[in-house]
């Protein structure tokens, strides 16, 4: 949890233009993508050129609300910094499909707007279950959640059997997806 935390506040300060965080990343990061680059063809400053595009890509990231990093920073910049670097090789007619280090990457996701899509659809859901209201908020988290039978969700919630339950779990989701909608074609 600690780790996660202060990936968190790292996080915070770069978009804070907070110099410590921003050195700390760096120090963290660079000589790992200076290691991929410089065994793949490339020199020193082609690693800093590419570091720098994928630290101002993670600032941009940071910057905005929506998005939510479900990797670690080093994972992130590694990916970005990889597809930036195979696409400048590829310009140059130097890519070959033989490309160090790929063995001992993490697999991450190749499209980072279809990632980042949704991440912004998870928190425009995030709203509307939060606008939703009670009962309807508590009821959808004890069945989708927190996978509560029928029968207890009855009891818990005072109706009268499990299918008035059901009925209104029923009646509770088609509200949620109105309000999804709602706010999800407003994003668009």
């Amino acid at each position: 949890m600690k780790a996660e935390f202060n990936e968190q506040a790292l996080l915070k300060g770069l978009a804070n233009n907070d110099s410590k965080a921003i050195e700390t990343i760096y120090k963290e990061n660079f000589t790992m993508v200076q290691a991929f680059i410089l065994n793949n063809n490339g020199s020193y400053d082609d690693a800093r050129d590419i570091f720098q595009e994928a630290m101002i890509a993670l600032y941009e990231k940071a910057k905005s609300e929506s998005f939510v990093l479900t990797s670690k920073i080093n994972t992130y910049v590694y990916s970005i910094c990889r597809r930036l670097w195979l696409k400048r090789l590829q310009q140059l007619g130097r890519y070959s499909n033989q490309v160090d280090g790929f063995e001992e990457t993490v697999q991450v996701e190749e499209d980072l707007e279809v990632h980042e899509k949704r991440n912004a659809e998870f928190a425009i859901m995030d709203r509307a279950l939060n606008s939703l209201g009670e009962p309807c908020k508590s009821l959808l988290e004890g069945y989708y959640v927190k996978k509560l039978d029928m029968q207890t969700l009855a009891k818990d919630f005072g109706y009268t059997n499990a299918d008035n339950a059901k009925n209104q779990k029923y009646k509770c989701l088609i509200r949620l997806k109105k309000l999804f909608f709602a706010q999800y074609n407003i994003g668009e």
